[in-house]
């Protein structure tokens, strides 16, 4: 019999939040829900329906609470949301690095300062609506692996999780498919059985993230170039509205003169300058990640591992070469891969794979591009 536990439901307002409450509840759990204001203008948030951040989440979530009968409180994160995410969102792109909010949130916000309030308040574990899932291995301990459904598995964004954080963690529903959850809602009587997902960021609305960078930042203007013949195609007003691999929106009137598409394959904030370039001067076949972070065992050199860049990109099998951690310097990692990936930017996240096991992750520092030979693989 599973143990009786003081849990946090951490609840958005949406479907997945609230059944997963509702799974909580059943294992006989005494269930507490916490709506998280991160907003510090909530009526200036997406429309309603489609996120995380409005008036209107946040009374849902209340309305769910109600159906199941457990207390609710709103706990108020603004300040912390706007300090750990939003400031290092804004950093991220005035350094020419692609960040993932939705990591810094989860590293920073839902388990790290909603766990330890919850633990300084006497509560055992936060639940939240992820799909991921938590086993117990009678060797390795407690382990993360991918959901069940892979349209919607969000291990990725988990693979911030610590050893700890994750002995702390519920996620009810990752042993279930996203359809089989609203008819859950549904047959619950949950109102928000059949509300729409939210995709974008959340604090930004429209998804214009240049617009909102250039309304914190301003103009900052400069050149972008060919990165093949140093030729000046056209002027920006900010390098950091550009990512790399890159496509669309370039702001640039020359058309190449092979008439092929360009790609961002460089961002220089100190000289200001975008540079442009064929898909080829993408490919990234080698990948050093800091800020390490593993989930559960660290990993082994030599070992091979899944490596994925994105919260659903495919993986792609790698093999660890290099692992530093010393004493007083900041922990480093290096994977080669054994087929190339296209567009990987520092700032985005390396999460590793033991198959489907997390094994941890990293913020990607740096990336090179090697003669396919020369790219390690393991001894067989």
């Amino acid at each position: 019999m599973t143990a009786r536990l003081r849990v946090i439901a951490a609840m958005s307002g949406g479907v997945d939040s609230a059944v997963a409450a509702a799974r909580a509840v059943d294992a006989g759990h005494e269930v507490v829900g916490v709506h998280l204001a991160l907003s510090k203008n909530p009526q200036s948030g997406r429309d309603e329906g489609r996120g995380c951040c409005t008036l209107s989440d946040a009374r849902d979530a209340r309305r769910s609470a109600d159906i199941l009968g457990i207390p609710f409180y709103v706990w108020d994160m603004a300040e912390e949301f706007a300090d750990e995410v939003l400031d290092d969102f804004v950093a991220e792109y005035q350094a020419g690095r692609t960040p993932n909010p939705c990591m810094r949130c989860n590293e920073k916000i839902k388990f790290a300062a909603v766990l330890d309030r919850a633990m300084a308040l006497g509560f055992d574990a936060v639940c939240t609506g992820h799909y991921a899932q938590i086993l117990d291995d009678p060797i390795l301990g407690r382990q993360m692996f991918r959901s069940v459904d892979p349209a919607k598995d969000q291990s990725y964004v988990l693979g911030v999780l610590t050893e700890d954080q994750l002995a702390h963690s519920m996620f009810p529903l990752g042993d279930t498919l996203k359809s089989a959850v609203r008819q859950e809602a549904q047959d619950r009587g949950l109102l928000v059985a059949r509300k729409p997902d939210s995709y974008d960021i959340c604090f930004i609305p429209d998804g214009d993230t240049a617009g909102w960078l250039q309304n914190r930042i301003g103009s900052a203007p400069g050149e972008i170039l060919d990165a093949e013949t140093g030729e000046t195609l056209g002027q920006h007003e900010g390098a950091y509205a550009y990512t790399i691999g890159q496509r669309r929106g370039l702001g640039v009137k020359v058309a190449p003169k092979d008439g092929k598409p360009r790609y961002v394959v460089g961002v220089d904030p100190a000289s200001r300058t975008v540079t442009l370039g064929p898909p080829t001067l993408l490919n990234v076949d080698s990948i050093t990640a800091t800020n390490i972070r593993w989930t559960a065992m660290p990993g082994q050199v030599g070992v091979e591992y899944w490596a994925q860049v994105r919260a659903h990109g495919e993986p792609v099998r790698s093999v660890l070469v290099s692992l530093q951690d010393h004493p007083g310097e900041e922990a480093s990692l290096t994977v080669d891969l054994e087929e190339s990936l296209r567009g990987v930017a520092p700032g985005q996240s390396l999460v590793l794979y033991d198959g489907r096991r997390v094994v941890g992750s990293g913020t990607i520092s740096g990336t090179s591009s090697l003669p396919r030979a020369a790219v390690t693989t393991p001894a067989t």
